[in-house]
């Protein structure tokens, strides 16, 4: 939800509504309105026809009035002067370490990495936020002021405050603030009860496109969802959320936050009935965190890891598509103190089954660094139990730079020039420049892709030119005949993919289940 400024001016309404669609308004005003005002609408030849009653539903309101009345004052509109927002993007379009994305997009590791980027001027942006004590604490998305260098609150009276941060998480999309004039202020709490249903009245404050102390209502949609960042599972509600609204809280019918305004799902940019608040139970306990130490402290194995879905389970000779597979491991890191291999599937931690990559993710998370926990994770094929000590999470800049690559890889050989594969793939042997390109050390074995046929599964699934395959079936890559073999030992075992496992760039590797033609 990126923010911008309010748009000049009032925009042109037209209506385009056929007199047909009019009509079909006025047949359903007047049968509702028959109803309501208990008139009789039976036909004068059905005797026994029963009138049909429409009344308010239990606990339906009649006006939302008083609720936005005592809660408004407590909702500010967020103004930023910040710099030009970074190519990283918002933080619901990263991937991440630990943190795997069900169905991988490989496609988004190749492109043209572009040119020298000129220092671009400074941007003025807009959001919400709401204030939890008295004392002037306003929580916000980290979206809204990442960059800030000027931040100022202004009030539902007109007053205009500035604010600084006390502490931001964007792996939560979450950030509090602290207004510079002293209180007391009013203020609002969140809801910690954790009774909120689907189906349940909200209500949304905000600021959307500039316009300020905006009130919107509906229901909770659903619950649970996933929709980027691993930390959290978003409610999704249907009260009309625009740009502005970021960072703006949604009340239940007793003025409790039950979550905090952070995304919208939209094809035009505007409302479609779709929005995501971070629940006020992650919300409570990260924004705690954070007025305490600035940052979120969270365990970390050091490990990038991907969801066993059903191709990679069936690569796997598994036959439920469960647990987080490790694709690599940093060097150094915890997990590599442990014993963790690329290849490993994590099926267990600290006695907790883990479904899927983001599971695992947030499991760690909530370990505190320096606990050892036994991991139960399958290793060719046989399960084993393996102790690991947690580390503490390095903040998002330190974990770009990682290298996330095992130093204890089989050697590589020197081998022939390019042959065909069994997956429409072309191989050479990987020279000095190459590796240095894509991370790889003299000793990791590998294999240099040099042609992708069109036609094959694996360029429909992104494979490119200039990656490396370094294992498959979980065997080392030096040549071509090492892809054919596994592709052979697959189709012999009943298995339908052979899983790949490629080197993209600089510390980056993924698990590529590909289709085995006849398998």
């Amino acid at each position: 939800m990126a923010e911008g400024p309010a748009p000049e001016g009032r925009p042109e309404v037209k209506s385009r509504t056929k007199k047909k669609n009019h009509l079909a308004i006025y047949v359903v005003s007047a049968v509702i309105g028959a109803g309501l005002l208990g008139l009789s609408m039976q036909h004068p030849n059905s005797a026994n026809a029963q009138q049909i009653a429409i009344a308010p539903p239990t606990g339906a309101p009649m006006s939302f009035a008083d609720l936005i009345e005592r809660v408004s004052p407590a909702v500010v509109s967020i103004s930023v002067k910040a710099s030009a927002p970074n190519s990283a993007g918002s933080p619901f379009e990263q991937g991440g370490e630990e943190g795997g994305e069900g169905e991988f997009d490989f496609r988004k590791f190749f492109g043209d990495p572009g040119g020298r980027q000129q220092k671009a001027p400074d941007v003025r942006s807009m959001g919400s936020g709401f204030l939890i004590n008295e004392s002037g604490n306003i929580v916000t998305n980290f979206h809204v002021i990442d960059g800030a260098k000027e931040i100022t609150a202004t009030f539902k009276d007109g007053r205009e405050l500035e604010a600084t941060i006390v502490g931001s998480d964007k792996a939560t999309d979450l950030a509090v603030l602290k207004l510079k004039t002293p209180g007391p202020y009013k203020y609002v709490s969140f809801d910690t009860a954790e009774d909120i249903r689907v189906g349940d009245w909200v209500v949304a404050v905000g600021n959307p496109f500039g316009l300020g102390g905006t009130a919107t209502a509906g229901i909770v949609s659903a619950d649970g969802r996933k929709i980027g960042g691993p930390y959290t599972d978003f409610l999704q509600i249907d009260a009309p959320i625009n740009r502005g609204n970021s960072g703006g809280p949604t009340f239940d019918l007793k003025g409790r936050v039950i979550g905090v305004n952070s995304a919208i799902f939209s094809p035009t940019g505007g409302n479609v009935g779709i929005g995501f608040a971070i629940p006020s139970t992650t919300a409570a306990r990260v924004v705690a965190q954070l007025m305490k130490d600035g940052r979120v402290a969270r365990g970390w194995l050091g490990v990038s890891v991907q969801d066993v879905n059903k191709d990679i389970a069936s690569g796997l000779g598994l036959k439920d598509a469960k647990g987080a597979i490790v694709s690599s491991v940093v060097e150094n890191g915890p997990a590599a103190k442990g014993g963790f291999r690329s290849g490993d599937v994590v099926l267990s931690i600290n006695g907790k089954a883990v479904n899927d990559a983001g599971d695992l993710t947030r499991q760690v998370g909530e370990l505190g660094a320096g606990k050892t926990v036994p991991v139960d994770l399958l290793r060719d094929g046989k399960r084993q139990t393996m102790k690991v000590t947690v580390g503490d999470r390095p903040s998002e800049d330190k974990l770009a730079s990682l290298n996330y690559r095992r130093s204890n890889s089989a050697p590589t050989t020197p081998e022939a020039a390019a042959s065909a594969s069994a997956l429409g793939m072309a191989f050479s042997a990987l020279r000095p420049e190459d590796r240095e390109r894509l991370g790889l050390s003299a000793n990791e074995p590998g294999a240099l892709v040099t042609d992708v046929d069109p036609d094959s599964e694996a360029a429909q699934r992104g494979v490119r030119p200039g990656v490396a395959v370094v294992e498959a079936g979980g065997a080392p890559v030096r040549s071509a005949a090492d892809i054919n073999r596994a592709v052979a030992d697959a189709k012999r075992d009943g298995r339908e993919t052979v899983l790949l496992l490629v080197q993209v760039r600089d510390g980056a590797r993924i698990w590529l289940p590909v289709p085995v033609k006849g398998g």
